[in-house]
């Protein structure tokens, strides 16, 4: 199976940028489209809707217009590969790419991941292990150098 479609992930660090440069280059090899993801993690909303009250409508707004930017700066960096969309969401980060990569028939999920093992992996959880757990299709996970 060729890819036709790549999904990328991204958190924006560092860690992800080993990640955007093989799935662009999957995408640009076989001519397949690449969507470039940043999911904003709403699982610690609720704790701050008590100190923001109703402006949490207004930054999350402001915060996904961020992330909608820099989107915009990563697809600058893909410039050599045919097609390339953006999609920033609101939600749990491995549910959202899992059903992103599902709606858009997504034929390749490429992600980053910081490395992390032991105790700390434990502790902090790990979103590439969800969606590689989750998605029922191929996924590249790219560890941090």
């Amino acid at each position: 199976m060729l890819p036709r479609k790549v999904v990328y992930c991204t958190d924006f660090s560092v860690n992800s940028e080993p990640a955007l440069k093989l799935a662009a280059d999957y995408a640009k090899a076989f001519g397949a489209e690449l969507c470039l993801v940043h999911v904003i993690d709403s699982a610690s909303f609720p704790n701050y809707v008590d100190w923001v009250g109703d402006e949490i409508d207004s930054i999350l707004a402001r915060t996904k217009e961020a992330a909608e930017a820099k989107l915009q700066e990563v697809a600058g960096k893909c410039v050599e590969v045919g097609k390339v969309r953006m999609c920033c969401e609101i939600g749990s980060p491995a549910e959202k790419i899992v059903d992103l990569a599902n709606t858009e028939g997504a034929d390749l999920i490429v992600m980053g991941t910081h490395g992390y093992s032991g105790v700390k992996h434990l502790v902090m959880g790990s979103i590439a292990r969800s969606v590689l757990r989750t998605a029922h299709r191929p996924v590249l996970i790219v560890e941090a150098q």
